[in-house]
């Protein structure tokens, strides 16, 4: 009866999302510009917090510790955000978790102007930013397909992903201008404003969600159990999360490390590693601007074939000695990059049920982002081991090619999606 009356509220929003562009969608719109501030507000909390580290005691252990408490725990609990996205409305997980962030940055900002901050307090406080971030997430993509047509969810998907890399890449640098004129308690005090505004923007009570589609609430271990057994049995979504796990574990994960190894290497400066990184960040953006204005019908053979383009894009990378071209070429990588998570997010909440959406959505976010520490550790101690990061990168990328060869060959199911 229950789930009756959710597929028939859903039908009926379908019909009215169906005749209005994304632009007059005032629930989409309320979220996407939530999403910007609370993306920047968090880019902010990093960069500010690996500058205080670096400038208050020089520390790489302090650094290495704090930066393992803001993104371990952040991955540890992406699951259990799902099922949180599929208990609750998303839209009081949202407000609830920009909230308390505001909450943890302006006890930053008031620790600092009174020198206070600690390494163990700043250690506690990354933990609880961190593990936070990790309901943010779930609830807002699986919010999407509740709030847009099935016509509309790539686009929406692209413009989503699209402006949480600029607003990604704006954050270090909106913290860089405001440490450089008020110093760093002032940088935590404009993040914790941006996202004090991330939650009132939305705030349940100015935005129209659907009811909660799971309505048998179980123990969350049961719940997560539900989950798994439920990507398990879609041959679509543990292809695609193989496609994710190889993108991230061979080409991104490495790639964070592998960029300052070789603006090292070939005698570059600081403002070198800069335009690297924009460029990757311009990258995404491009694809994603791409693929807000086609449609893709066959998401799964998009989905590899953007994985195959990051790939070689990942060899010359790995051969080309010059950080102008290396410049061009990270930027290629980014471009692929979109189209083998964008095209795959949009299809999984195509194909995933309503009350299965969060956990479905938390699992993609692990797969995306939970192979980053093993990369991380696995390209530093084969470079300790003396062997060149040219070597290890295309290593990695050989490895990455031939699961996507046999995806090629094996995948015919996900390829047709």
């Amino acid at each position: 009866m229950l789930h009756g009356f959710v597929s028939f509220y859903r039908r009926q929003e379908e019909n009215g999302m169906e005749s209005q562009p994304l632009s007059k969608n005032r629930t989409f719109v309320l979220l996407f510009i939530a999403g910007i501030f609370g993306v920047v507000s968090f880019s902010m909390f990093l960069t500010t917090t690996t500058w205080f580290v670096i400038s208050d005691n020089g520390s790489a252990s302090a650094l290495g510790l704090v930066l393992i408490a803001a993104t371990v725990p952040r991955i540890a609990m992406m699951i259990f955000g799902g099922v949180v996205a599929d208990r609750y409305k998303k839209t009081s997980i949202m407000f609830i978790t920009n909230f308390v962030q505001a909450i943890l940055l302006l006890l930053l900002f008031i620790l600092v102007q009174n020198d206070g901050l600690s390494t163990v307090l700043l250690l506690v406080i990354a933990a609880g930013f961190g593990m936070l971030d990790a309901f943010f997430g779930p609830a807002s993509t699986s919010m999407i397909p509740k709030i847009v047509a099935k016509s509309q969810l790539q686009r929406a998907n692209a413009l989503f992903q699209g402006v949480d890399q600029v607003s990604f890449v704006a954050g270090p640098i909106v913290a860089g201008v405001l440490m450089e004129s008020i110093g760093v308690s002032g940088s935590y005090f404009i993040a914790m404003v941006l996202a004090l505004l991330s939650a009132v923007i939305i705030y349940p009570r100015f935005i129209r969600e659907g009811p909660v589609a799971l309505q048998e609430k179980q123990k969350p271990v049961q719940e997560i159990k539900q989950g798994l057994a439920y990507i398990r049995s879609s041959r679509f979504l543990m292809t695609g999360l193989v496609v994710l796990i190889t993108l991230n574990f061979f080409v991104f994960g490495t790639l964070h490390i592998a960029i300052p190894f070789l603006v090292e290497s070939y005698g570059g400066s600081p403002l070198n590693l800069s335009y690297m990184e924009a460029s990757l960040g311009l990258g995404l953006v491009a694809g994603t601007g791409v693929l807000s204005t086609v449609l893709i019908n066959k998401k799964g053979r998009t989905s590899l074939f953007g994985l195959s383009g990051a790939l070689i894009a990942y060899v010359v990378f790995a051969l080309v000695p010059h950080l102008t071209m290396l410049t061009i070429v990270v930027f290629f990588i980014g471009f692929s990059m979109s189209f083998v998570f964008i095209p795959f997010f949009t299809a999984a909440q195509e194909q995933a049920a309503d009350f299965m959406m969060g956990r479905v959505m938390s699992i993609i976010f692990l797969a995306m982002n939970g192979f980053d520490p093993i990369s991380y550790a696995l390209v530093s101690g084969l470079s300790a081991a003396n062997i060149p990061i040219q070597t290890i990168l295309l290593s990695f990328a050989a490895i990455g090619l031939i699961i996507t060869a046999v995806l090629f060959r094996k995948a015919k199911t996900y390829q047709s999606m």
